[in-house]
């Protein structure tokens, strides 16, 4: 049953993936993006990380796409068309493409993978809290609060150049 629902989302995620870069239209990618997230976070729910799936929903799935389509349609571009693709870009695309997808398939084949006691480590959402808000050595907060206000200089920057005159 697992492995039915594995390949499921997986269809699901390559399907969404391939509509998000070659739609025309822009609200329609940014709709496909959030589908794609969506299943991904349901990877992260089968796998059992549980605390993993609910940022990717929130953040990315929530936040960012919702942020994208609030862009689109602030700056009525919504019925924007993007630029077609030439096929000299499509070829070289898909070629591309095509080499890293036997490359990592010989890597995956010809490496084994053997996990170790140290790679296994506390996944609970109290051990999490505790490593990304902790001053120590390998603590996260000063990195947390850079890209915090980072953010917010990019929210401000985006509303002065969304305000109209």
């Amino acid at each position: 049953m697992e492995t039915t629902i594995f390949y499921i989302i997986s269809a699901i995620i390559l399907v969404f993936s391939v509509l998000t870069v070659t739609t025309t239209k822009i609200l329609r990618a940014a709709v496909y993006l959030l589908f794609t997230l969506v299943a991904t976070a349901a990877f992260y729910f089968m796998m059992e990380y549980n605390f993993l799936a609910a940022v990717q929903l929130t953040v990315y799935a929530g936040g960012i796409v919702v942020l994208i389509i609030f862009s689109i349609l602030l700056t009525h571009q919504i019925n924007l068309d993007l630029k077609k693709i030439n096929s000299i870009k499509k070829i070289t695309s898909g070629l591309v493409s095509l080499f890293g997808f036997i490359l990592i398939g010989n890597i995956i084949y010809t490496h084994t993978f053997k996990a170790t006691s140290s790679v296994i480590a506390d996944t609970s959402v109290n051990e999490i809290g505790r490593t990304l808000l902790n001053y120590g050595d390998g603590g996260y907060i000063l990195p947390f609060e850079v890209i915090s206000v980072l953010l917010l200089a990019a929210m401000i920057g985006a509303i002065i150049i969304a305000k109209k005159k």
